[in-house]
């Protein structure tokens, strides 16, 4: 039996894969199919299935590529895919590694579309509260169309019939090819620089997605957004909605009903006017019976008839109010008079004088009640000192010594014992009237008693 070799699945798998990445029919290629499964990972990757009616191949495009996406792939989507194939060893699968995908066909233009639309929505352009309102009365209307179209000529025939006095200002623009947008935006522009009308109506007649799609770009929608003039947008037919129409301050289904929006119709205005005038003639005729009525009634009243007899009661009527009036006035006089007594009394009691005397009165009050009080304080205090200078008079050494006693000092000494003295010192005896200067000749002590 010869030997047998044999080969591991991962080698197996590593050397079809080397074989897919040097085949260079496989490294770049476009191929046509329907979006599935499809999955935008958290870290920006998209994994998405491709498939037609036969077949299908798992696919994957890295968020460094996807960053150039104008849309958001889904699930459904007709698309052409740029990329290149090969093998995901780990499950041993071959798959499309995708660079570049875009819409297929008209798919795009509406994708472009939508996705347009919810930006420029999101961003608020198409909000109610921008929206700038339509003269009831223009003077100038100014139309951004081709000039050699059917629609301008709608338009000025539909003007001039319903509202002759406005004027018209067409701007030539290009309305389909790929300078048609940049054309819209330049009319526009100009539109506003030299404040040309009152009133813009932007707009064509109809046409395929492709022959309109002028008015789906973004540069449009902005201009439209921008300007000052209000504008009409007129593109297409009724079933046609354009960016344009979101952005613009009123949508018109056709230019000819744009050009019904811009103007009124003078021939309703001779119509209103009429209803107006007959409703007030007849107002006013309303109004004059009433004044008529009124006239009528005061003619016939009792003070048309009988002005006499109504004069005399207002005699009467006015002796009665003047009795009344003489009654209050000597009242109100009275208490005047009162209140203007109390005032002066007041005013006199305030005066310098007054309040000199006033205050002359209670310095001699008080002066003499101070008087009064200082005697009697004098007195009390007199007799305490009376009764304190007995006490010491009582207590008083002198008042002592005129008894029959005298006091003996010892250089300035009181003595009070004689162990205070010795034999022949000198001694001062004061009497009640004089002193007497001694020597101690001899010193003996004696108990009391």
């Amino acid at each position: 039996m010869s030997e047998v070799s044999f080969v591991t699945v991962t080698a197996l798998t590593k050397y079809i894969k080397r074989k897919f990445d040097v085949d260079p029919h496989l490294d770049d290629l476009w191929i046509k199919g329907e979006l599935s499964n499809v999955k935008i990972h958290s870290r920006g990757h998209i994994y998405f299935t491709l498939k037609d009616d036969n077949a299908r191949i798992q696919a994957v495009m890295f968020a460094r590529q996807n960053k150039s996406l104008s849309f958001t792939p889904e699930s459904g989507m007709k698309v052409l895919v740029r990329g290149g194939i090969s093998v995901y060893e780990p499950s041993g699968s071959y798959q499309l590694y995708a660079k570049e995908i875009q819409p297929d066909g008209i798919g795009a233009l509406h994708l472009a579309y939508e996705e347009l639309k919810k930006k420029l929505s999101q961003e608020g352009l198409f909000d109610e509260k921008h929206k700038k309102t339509i003269p009831a009365f223009p003077s100038v209307i100014g139309v951004v169309t081709s000039p050699t179209g059917a629609a301008v000529r709608d338009v000025i025939t539909t003007i001039k019939r319903r509202y002759p006095l406005v004027k018209v200002i067409v701007l030539p623009t290009l309305v389909q090819g790929i300078n048609a947008s940049q054309s819209i935006v330049n009319s526009i522009e100009e539109a506003n620089r030299r404040q040309l009308c009152d009133v813009l109506i932007v707009g064509r007649g109809g046409g395929s997605i492709e022959e309109l799609w002028a008015f789906n770009e973004e540069a449009v929608a902005r201009a439209i957004f921008s300007s000052g003039i209000p504008i009409i947008s007129a593109v297409g037919h009724e079933t046609d909605f354009t960016i344009s129409d979101f952005t613009a301050d009123l949508r018109a289904a056709t230019p000819t009903g744009a050009a019904e929006l811009a103007v009124p119709n003078v021939l309703d205005l001779l119509e209103r006017l009429k209803t107006l005038e007959a409703r007030m003639t007849k107002t006013m005729q309303q109004d004059l019976r009433k004044r008529q009525e009124r006239v009528k009634n005061l003619q016939s009243s009792y003070a048309f008839r009988y002005p006499k007899r109504l004069y005399a009661q207002k005699e009467q009527e006015f002796d009665l109010v003047f009795d009344r009036f003489q009654k209050q006035l000597a009242l109100t006089l009275d208490r005047k008079k009162q209140k203007l007594n109390e005032q002066t009394y007041k005013l006199e009691m305030l005066h310098p004088a007054e309040q000199l005397k006033q205050a002359k009165k209670r310095h001699v009050e008080q002066t003499n009640r101070l008087k009064r009080n200082m005697n009697v304080q004098l007195k009390q205090i007199h007799s305490q000192f009376q009764t304190v200078l007995g006490k010491l008079n009582a207590l008083s050494p002198l008042e002592v010594m005129e008894r029959g006693y005298s006091l003996t000092y010892k250089e300035n000494e009181l003595i009070k014992s004689i162990e205070q003295v010795q034999e022949k010192d000198e001694l001062l005896i004061k009497l009640n009237d004089g002193t007497l200067t001694c020597e101690v000749q001899q010193k003996r002590g004696e108990t009391n008693g």
